[in-house]
């Protein structure tokens, strides 16, 4: 059984890493799992938001099993383990529907890049963000150097990735990756989902889709999804589907259903 979980609090659904031992860091199973969770959440209608936590540990997630990787060869390890872990958080990042990040505990190379999919986060006071990875040879590699320079800027990211300092809580919030502080980030941040599933669920969606075309989050899909919105509705669309059951040619009316 995969260390990461999928529950149900009614309209709202919760990924929880559940790792502790190794201080939540992912394995290729735990990859696989999320990918799956995200098929489901979005098929899903009566999912409204999603909260991201992890199990009570030294580490909301210490970042990617070293174990896991180590014996990879360069092709296999570039390949599989680093972009399948891309193509995954993408996936996590894109989901039609919001998510909120509970980061109750020190966040370190994929463990950050894993807070960065989400589109709200929540931190501990405690807590602090890195990217360790210089510090045993490898560099960041799911989107550590791409989204996280879109969040937080260059000088910070520069920090973690070629310096390895770690940053605050408070850094993290001045700078807007964090929006807000919370002794309780679980609660906090399930408090904030519960907010958003009062909200109009489309406009909350379309609003993401626009928001991530305009930082070029997956801005082609993006378009073409809020297009496709547009289309759907009218006549013509109806029309043509009709046209081609019925093997005729269509005869459109410029008009919306």
């Amino acid at each position: 059984m995969s260390a990461l979980h999928l529950f149900r609090h009614g309209a709202i659904a919760e990924l929880k890493l559940d790792n502790p031992a190794k201080l939540n860091a992912f394995t290729l199973d735990m990859l696989r799992a999320l990918e799956a969770h995200c098929d489901e959440l979005e098929r899903d209608a009566s999912t409204r938001a999603v909260v991201i936590t992890a199990a009570e540990s030294k580490a909301f997630c210490a970042g990617a099993d070293i174990l896991e990787w180590a014996e990879l060869g360069p092709f296999d390890f570039a390949r599989h383990w680093v972009r399948e872990g891309h193509r995954v958080f993408d996936r996590l990042a894109r989901l039609s529907k919001p998510t909120v990040a509970a980061i109750g505990a020190h966040a370190f190379g994929g463990g950050l890049e894993f807070a960065a999919t989400a589109d709200i986060r929540v931190m501990a006071p405690g807590a602090t963000l890195a990217l360790p990875e210089a510090s045993v040879g490898i560099v960041p590699g799911w989107s550590g150097t791409q989204r996280l320079i879109r969040l937080i800027g260059e000088p910070m990211v520069k920090e973690m990735a070629l310096f390895g300092r770690r940053i605050s809580a408070e850094r993290a919030h001045a700078a807007g990756f964090v929006a807000d502080i919370a002794e309780d980030p679980n609660e906090a941040a399930f408090d904030m989902a519960h907010k958003l599933t009062a909200k109009s669920g489309r406009a909350v969606e379309v609003a993401k889709y626009m928001i991530h075309a305009a930082v070029n989050e997956d801005r082609s899909a993006m378009i073409e999804a809020l297009g496709s919105g547009m289309i759907s509705p009218t006549d013509d669309r109806n029309e043509g589907v009709a046209a081609f059951k019925d093997k005729r040619k269509p005869n459109f009316s410029g008009t919306q259903s």
